[in-house]
């Protein structure tokens, strides 16, 4: 149940009664708090359009929505309607949820949504960079997924390039010294870091890396097996930190821009039957009105450059054609930086101006700011190096293990391991998804960890708080019959909070800003304290400990599923 939308829809229907135009429109305007008081403000601009009195029209719409014996009805102030919502009322609704396997979120209308997320260069293992990226499309995915879409996972990772020269003259020479590749290949990062630089000091290696650019390109079958066997174990580097960041990603899920390679020669001529291309100083361009450089001059979309190479622009707009006309989408989300932002916008308009974007369909860029350190400055090691992903992660797991140590010392080994497992990596994701994605953040080890605050730690020792109410006196949740009888105030504000996890899901996915489920959910475990601090469970007679076992459960089940669509997981015992 979203609990605005039925009052938005049952004030809308009483101003179109009352003789308001656009109705719908003005309702959206208002206003709920969280004890159940819903404030619909818009009457007054309405008045003035129709030039009547504001007190006089609310009153219109107070007659239209009639004697309701669950809606406390005034009209306030200059013109306002207030509603305050009835214990009954509350109560019938939480016994909606109560029944509801999806916690009243109804099941959206189906749509393909194409998420195009993580997208590594598989040149090198992936760094905290891609924490971003990665996290919030797998967030987006996993909502997208529950309100009933056909969700298709995009991982874009970039396995094509002049850099795979280098690997590639590195790998040889090592094969050619007797050296065993799969050992070489264990840390990518170092691996890279010295072709790197033996192609900066070797001028004959790095004549021989250009080589094999151009072999590779041309389809040698060395090439090709030596390039295959660096990919397969680069996946396999990803595919760890995607199984330990517990991201739904798979191997099945990466389309990489080789994958696009036959397809950009007839991308090419379908560009020029469509007269787009332009030539310009040897490379063939797309020039659109909207898009200049330096000194105002016009800014080319290069599709082929003047060596008969094809930049990343070619191959982005052949994933567009791709998308939009293979598997259809109806929406594509692109989870990449903010510094994309004037590329992809280009890549859009070349792809809607050839045709390949439908008129229905929708492509959005949803970008992102920096992780940062104390200091501002982008995160990376003291030598200026990218920091591992996976470094990150492992650091996460054992600090949390060093907290499950001082707090629980009595737990057994393998208890520890799991604790310190879900809640490092819960607080890594949860430190990211709790920020506005647009913003910059600094990566903080103490606050991402702590046990206070808007943190996965705080919100997953609340859920364990909640399991152990029923754990003391053995009782299974699920088993729980009875009825909410709500007279307490902490009753009541918990029960509207409650009743608001449908509209912040649907208030997510309006620009994909997962801060707005976080906040949701660390205000709901601050409620569920108040209210059980002020309301005993156990101790109550009935029939208030039966009503408020079930608001237990029903926030336990809130705060699990909050956090599962966030990609963070909960342990019964902290």
């Amino acid at each position: 149940m979203n609990l605005k939308q039925l009052l938005d829809d049952r004030v809308a229907v009483a101003m179109t009664a009352a003789g308001v135009a656009d109705a719908k429109a003005i309702v959206k305007q208002a206003q709920k708090s969280e004890f159940g008081h819903y404030q619909a403000n818009g009457i007054m601009g309405a008045a003035k359009r129709q030039k009547s009195n504001p007190r006089e029209l609310a009153g219109k719409v107070l007659k239209q929505l009639g004697d309701d014996m669950d809606l406390q009805l005034e009209v306030a102030g200059p013109g306002f309607i207030n509603i305050t919502l009835s214990p009954d009322f509350l109560a019938g609704a939480l016994k909606k949820l109560q029944h509801s396997h999806r916690l009243g979120i109804e099941e959206a209308e189906e749509k393909v949504v194409v998420v195009d997320y993580s997208a590594p260069n598989l040149a090198k293992e992936m760094h905290i960079g891609h924490l971003r990226s990665t996290t919030i499309g797998d967030t987006a995915v996993r909502i997208l997924e529950f309100l009933g879409h056909a969700v298709v996972r995009a991982n874009h990772v970039g396995d094509w390039g002049a850099q795979f020269g280098s690997l590639l003259a590195y790998m040889d020479q090592l094969a050619s010294q007797g050296e065993e590749l799969s050992s070489e290949l264990k840390d990518l990062e170092k691996f890279y870091q010295s072709a790197s630089a033996l192609f900066r000091s070797d001028e004959a290696f790095a004549i021989k890396a250009r080589s094999f650019v151009v072999r590779l390109q041309g389809g040698d079958e060395r090439c090709l097996a030596l390039w295959e066997e660096f990919i397969t174990e680069s996946k396999r580097h990803c595919q760890a930190v995607y199984d330990q960041l517990n991201i739904t990603l798979t191997a099945n899920d990466i389309r990489a821009e080789s994958a696009y390679n036959d397809e950009l020669p007839v991308l090419v001529n379908e560009l020029e039957e469509k007269q787009l291309l332009v030539e310009s100083e040897g490379a063939k361009c797309v020039f659109l009105d909207g898009f200049k450089g330096k000194d105002d001059k016009p800014l080319p979309a290069i599709i082929q450059k003047s060596d008969g190479g094809y930049p990343y622009m070619a191959t982005d707009l052949a994933a567009v054609r791709y998308r939009a006309g293979t598997l259809k989408a109806h929406e594509v989300l692109y989870f990449v930086g903010t510094q994309q932002q004037l590329h992809l916008r280009q890549v859009f308009a070349v792809a809607a101006a050839a045709g390949y974007i439908g008129g229905h369909q929708r492509f959005r860029h949803l970008p992102f700011g920096w992780v940062l350190k104390a200091d501002n400055t982008p995160f990376k090691t003291r030598d200026g190096a990218d920091v591992k992903l996976v470094d990150v992660l492992n650091e996460a797991v054992d600090r949390a293990h060093r907290l499950v140590n001082e707090k629980n010392p009595d737990l057994s080994l393998e208890e520890k391991k799991n604790i310190a497992k879900v809640v490092g990596i819960g607080a890594i994701k949860y430190a990211e998804l709790s920020k506005n994605r647009t913003t910059d953040y600094i990566f903080d080890w103490d606050t991402m960890l702590s046990f206070e605050g808007n943190t996965a730690p705080y919100l997953q020792y609340a859920y364990t708080r909640i399991q152990s109410i029923f754990r003391r006196e053995n009782i299974l949740a699920t088993e729980i019959k009875g009825k909410f009888h709500l007279t307490d105030p902490a009753e009541l504000r918990l029960a509207v909070k409650l009743l608001q996890f449908s509209e912040t899901i649907n208030a997510v996915i309006e620009d994909y800003q997962a801060n707005i489920l976080c906040n949701y959910l660390f205000e709901l475990a601050g409620i569920f304290m108040s209210f059980y601090e002020a309301c005993p469970v156990l101790k109550a007679s009935e029939p208030h400990r039966t009503s408020r076992l079930l608001l237990c459960h029903l926030t336990a089940s809130t705060l699990q599923k909050g956090l599962d669509l966030l990609g963070i997981e909960t342990i019964e015992q902290m």
